[in-house]
């Protein structure tokens, strides 16, 4: 695959990082969105292809990207198409670090030493190009004030973006919720990138035990004793809709 593009999971992490205190965003979901970032960088490197809502792996040969190669020897180990779902949810969190570190590595960001009130060691880390942080987001920026569709690439960044609650870190406060919200529009012009932020999401949410073909219809309303009828509870998408 070579250096010559940055990979999903690497902007993805980038965008998270804030430039004043040197700490990712949304650190307890970005690891589920790390790992969905992997899936569309290797969909987009022909090494894995979705079959519904699974995924199986059609060119076991290595990318030449440590961090992509030992997912994908990972899903090759499996043996049959996994579900999204699972993959995602399953016991391999500490990517955030692991990309961190590789990040560093590619001389991406550097790490600065601290404490934490004076006792407890602390890692921040600090973008060593700013101007890559920024064109990142200017892609972002311009697939939400155009219109214009986006590429496969910023369209799946978009989507993980919105998945893992970047929205608010991006574009905060009262200002920013039209954006956040055609940031979650975006989600809809990369198959592969929505189908794995909808994982995120539903991992998040703990509805990965059912496939989302296969889930029952939400319950439908019914009347209570005193007449007034119950709503019914908002989950899934609707809880995701109805927070932005």
């Amino acid at each position: 695959m070579g250096r010559s593009r940055r990979t999903i999971p690497e902007e993805l992490l980038l965008l998270a990082l804030d430039p004043a205190t040197g700490t990712t965003a949304q650190p307890q979901s970005l690891d589920l969105g790390l790992a969905g970032a992997q899936l569309v960088e290797l969909a987009l490197a022909g090494r894995i292809a979705p079959d519904g809502d699974r995924i199986a792996v059609v060119m076991p040969r290595p990318t030449g990207d440590p961090t992509l190669d030992s997912a994908l020897e990972l899903l090759r180990r499996r043996g049959s198409p996994v579900r999204a779902v699972h993959w995602i949810g399953g016991p391999r969190l500490g990517l955030r670090q692991i990309y961190l570190a590789h990040l560093e590595r590619c001389g991406m960001v550097h790490a600065v030493a601290g404490q934490m009130c004076g006792v407890l060691p602390t890692t921040r880390y600090q973008a060593t190009d700013t101007e890559i942080s920024r064109e990142i987001r200017a892609r972002l920026d311009s697939a939400i004030r155009t219109g214009v569709p986006p590429d496969p690439r910023t369209a799946a960044l978009a989507a993980l973006a919105h998945a893992v609650g970047l929205g608010k870190h991006l574009y905060p406060g009262n200002e920013g919720r039209s954006s956040r919200s055609r940031l979650r529009d975006l989600i809809r012009h990369d198959p592969m990138g929505g189908l794995v932020a909808h994982a995120v999401m539903d991992v998040q949410n703990g509805v990965a035990a059912q496939p989302r073909r296969d889930r029952p219809p939400a319950p439908q309303a019914r009347p209570a004793a005193s007449g007034v009828p119950l709503q019914p509870r908002r989950t899934g998408a609707m809880a995701r809709a109805a927070a932005h």
